[in-house]
């Protein structure tokens, strides 16, 4: 069990540290495609090779658990990346990486308030607090805070999706489905319910710029390694560790893009960016700190 539990938190580490360097990849592609257009071919990528890698077909036994998949399909991968997208279109990139990082929060909130399990601790919240301060300090040093209602507000809307999808996972996980198939109904019904955005939002296929290899190399990263690859290794330690634990490793998405635009990008690494990295660090290794002396049933809520 243990060593089970210790692959899970390396597995949710590999994870981030993926989906922490998307952001590189994401920037190219915006150059000829528009945010739903790479959201659509990035998770149809990742179902054809789900698809290939097991062919099985998860049989449908009740509406229940397709209500499951299709939420999860909903808010983890429709809603949290477009209210992301769109949340870029209206406010500065340093406020979405902040306040997107509540996701953990939220995540703790719906599982306590709604599955009433996964006990919320003190020592969550002052590591919530710690990396969300260190995130901020990475963002905004020498930037300033720039406040958007709209943005911001969408910004959040985001991390109450990504909280969704992670208890939806949990209970997901609890239904003893090969984590494959479960991933594939999944992004099943998140390409199905992206249909209507794409229509709404000028969705065109041109493939003609298939053409170019950059455009081809950072889809197959984005599809087969950052969506088929690691929905299923995050769902994976979900269903090992529970979604309030994993949740954590959220804090280090902006560490690792920082850290990535430092070295590909060759942007420059200030004091502040090993400071907040620091504080991000201590809020995640906090938040999974569990006290001997606490009591079992106390709660912050």
């Amino acid at each position: 069990m243990i060593k089970q539990q210790t692959s899970a938190h390396l597995v949710a580490l590999f994870t981030v540290l993926v989906w922490g360097t998307t952001f590189i990849a994401t920037k190219v592609l915006l150059n000829d495609f528009s945010p739903v257009e790479i959201l659509v071919y990035r998770f149809l990528i990742g179902y054809v090779a789900m698809l290939l890698c097991k062919p099985r077909i998860l049989p449908f036994r009740h509406l229940k658990e397709e209500l499951l998949y299709a939420g999860a399909g909903a808010s983890g991968l429709v809603l949290y990346y477009l209210l992301e997208n769109v949340a870029l279109t209206y406010t500065l990139a340093a406020n979405v990486s902040v306040i997107v990082s509540v996701a953990p929060l939220f995540t703790a909130l719906f599982s306590r308030l709604i599955w009433r399990e996964e006990r919320f601790h003190l020592t969550f919240l002052l590591g919530f607090l710690l990396a969300f301060f260190g995130i901020a300090w990475i963002s905004f040093s020498g930037r300033g805070v720039s406040l958007n209602p709209v943005g911001d507000l969408l910004c959040v809307l985001a991390g109450v999706a990504w909280g969704i999808y992670s208890v939806l996972c949990r209970k997901i996980s609890d239904l003893g489905h090969p984590t494959v198939l479960t991933t594939r109904r999944t992004f099943f019904y998140g390409i199905l319910l992206m249909i209507p955005c794409g229509w709404l939002m000028d969705f065109r296929w041109g493939l003609e710029r298939f053409q170019s290899w950059t455009n081809v190399g950072n889809y197959l990263f984005l599809g087969l390694l950052a969506s088929a690859v690691c929905f299923i290794t995050w769902n994976w330690s979900v269903g090992v560790l529970g979604a309030v634990r994993v949740s954590v490793y959220i804090y280090l998405i902006p560490v690792v893009t920082v850290i990535t635009a430092a070295v590909v990008l060759q942007e420059p690494v200030s004091v502040s960016t090993v400071g907040g990295t620091l504080l991000a660090l201590a809020g995640l290794v906090l938040s999974e700190w569990k006290p001997k002396q606490q009591k079992e049933g106390e709660l912050i809520l």
